[in-house]
């Protein structure tokens, strides 16, 4: 006689499917109907990040998509916590990076009738989901769960999203039927069937570089989700082709790196012939590789995992395929003829000569104390403890206008993925969310928040999370009292019945930021000066606990909109 197995219910089938898949981090926010499934996953071995509000987990499961290379897992109540995971979903679908969403949805027997927290999500996701499931029965869950895993990398990576509705969870299956079901949807997962870019193209792209006579070497932070940078140091070093970075794709190579072209960037876009682009896109951040920056005759060879990508740009030569695999073909390719153009070669020297201007211009300004603190004083001092861990780097995560603007140029990535910003789509409000999935994604390293109190402002109250977790993480916040800093209008536009209420752009000047986490047992630091910031960021770095330096900085030293001054 067989005794039947024992029951689990679906959370539990869904924990078990996500830890046999083999994720190990989950970001979230607990409650009706889903608060199981955490508990269940944190049993299946799965860390469970609870945070404050989903849109700081989204981030964070968007961010940790990007630095493992696996799918991201954000949890969220049904209703208005799936709208505010959106934040998260929408931010990975425009960075492409992989992540799902997994929420809660009111009783299928209900909807239609008011529920409560009732809302078709699978609509409501749809316009950033590449693949969205909804699940009818607690049998359908582990399909659903590989299936969804297996979209956010395929091709072009991204969110996709996962509706577990109330009464599903509440079903129940026998626990070896469940694990036969987990085995089952495990086998079915696709293989990497991912093409060949033809002989003749690869042969094609090195005749141009070869031909070129300013040849320039482009990437971003798709070469870095590829785990491209071997071959990419290899092809620079073996060619002598000056390199430029997207600021997420900083670190790949060195920014310190002789061929490195970042303090020479108009002149290596506006002059150079053939352009290399490898995991980056020709959009906003790389001015649609048109004019006035970019010249007029420059050819492009385009190398990205996305066929329609390609399709959009209509470059000079499309290389669809993962950038760690293409670039290792470009490199076999000129290992078969070698050429290097050679550091007296005159494009080579154009722009080392310009770097070493600009950089010699910049430290100049650097060097100078001043007090109050404009933005280039307290980031030099925070660029030189940074460089002063060493390696393993940590990660420095930076957000904001003037402090991140001023941070793209000051403070240097000397290591892949050690560089989190707005990304693609500008987002503000990531700070906090991005620091948690590096301190989970990479444990052995430190990680530094360089924000605008505007940016911090929008999820400081993670201040708690880090805490509460006891990630090395260390907040520094610019703290300038406002948008762009303080109240910027003229004369003539304080004016009307509400005259006296403060700037739309101000804040409390002088915020105390430092005291939010001492209230969670953090520890929070005043600077106003070059040693009090020194002081504050040897000590916090040392114990490597959760921190919050507020510097505070003069409110007239930064500009409105910072760089992007012409879109506002």
């Amino acid at each position: 006689m067989t005794l039947p197995s024992a029951q689990i219910d679906a959370a539990h089938l869904a924990a078990k499917t996500l830890a046999a898949a083999g994720i190990t981090a989950i970001f979230g926010v607990v409650g009706i109907p889903v608060t199981s499934i955490a508990t269940r996953a944190v049993a299946a071995g799965i860390r469970f990040l609870a945070f404050h509000n989903e849109q700081a987990a989204g981030y964070a499961a968007s961010a940790y998509g990007y630095l493992t290379a696996t799918p991201g897992i954000l949890l969220t109540v049904s209703g208005p916590g799936c709208v505010h995971g959106l934040a998260g979903l929408s931010n990975s679908a425009i960075n492409c990076w992989p992540m799902i969403m997994i929420s809660g949805s009111c009783d299928q027997r209900d909807f239609g009738r008011g529920d409560f927290q009732e809302l078709d999500q699978v609509s409501v996701v749809a316009p950033f989901s590449k693949v969205s499931v909804r699940v009818r029965d607690v049998k359908e869950i582990p399909g659903a769960v590989v299936r969804v895993l297996e979209a956010a990398v395929e091709g072009r990576p991204g969110g996709c999203y996962l509706d577990l509705p109330a009464d599903v969870l509440h079903q129940t299956i026998g626990e070896h039927e469940a694990k036969e079901m987990i085995s089952q949807a495990l086998k079915l997962r696709g293989k990497d069937e991912e093409g060949v870019v033809e002989k003749g193209r690869i042969e094609e792209a090195v005749r141009a570089l070869r031909r070129a006579e300013r040849p320039l070497v482009v990437f971003g932070k798709g070469a870095a989700f590829a785990r491209a940078e071997d071959e990419l140091r290899e092809l620079v070093e073996r060619t002598g082709i000056p390199f430029l970075a997207t600021p997420m794709g900083k670190g790949l190579i060195s920014d310190g790196h002789e061929l490195a072209a970042t303090a020479a960037r108009s002149l290596a876009i506006g002059k150079c012939d053939v352009a290399l682009v490898v995991g980056a896109r020709l959009n906003w951040l790389l001015h649609f590789g048109e004019l006035p920056k970019w010249g007029k005759d420059v050819k492009f060879i385009l190398v990205d995992v996305s066929e329609e990508e390609i399709e959009l740009r209509k470059p000079f030569i499309g290389l669809v395929g993962d950038a760690k695999k293409v670039v290792g073909l470009i490199n076999r390719e000129i290992k078969e003829d070698p050429f290097c153009l050679g550091r007296s070669h005159p494009w080579v020297d154009a722009i080392s000569k310009k770097t070493k201007d600009n950089l010699s211009k910049m430290e100049a300004q650097l060097a100078k104390d001043v007090v109050p603190f404009n933005f280039f004083t307290p980031m030099r001092i925070i660029r030189d403890a940074i460089l002063g861990v060493g390696s393993p780097a940590p990660v420095l995560v930076s957000e904001g206008a003037n402090t991140m603007d001023v941070g793209r140029a000051v403070l240097l990535q000397t290591e892949p993925r050690t560089r989190l910003d707005a990304g693609t789509w500008g987002t503000m409000g990531v700070g906090l969310g991005y620091c948690i999935a590096a301190a989970v994604a990479y444990p052995d390293r430190l990680v530094v928040a360089v924000e605008g109190d505007s940016g911090f402002g929008f999820s400081a109250m993670e201040v708690e999370t880090l805490v509460r977790y006891q990630l090395p993480v260390i907040v520094i916040v610019f703290n300038n009292g406002g948008v762009y800093g303080g109240d910027r209008r003229s004369p003539e536009e304080i004016t009307g019945p509400h005259k006296d209420d403060p700037a739309p752009t101000s804040f409390v000047p002088e915020a105390g930021y430092h005291i939010l986490i001492e209230a969670f047992g953090g520890k929070g630091y005043l600077v106003r000066d070059p040693e009090e910031l020194k002081s504050a960021l040897s000590e916090s770095f040392s114990a490597r606990k959760p921190a919050v330096i507020n510097v505070i900085i003069d409110p007239y030293a930064g500009s409105e909109s910072g760089r992007l001054q012409h879109k506002n």
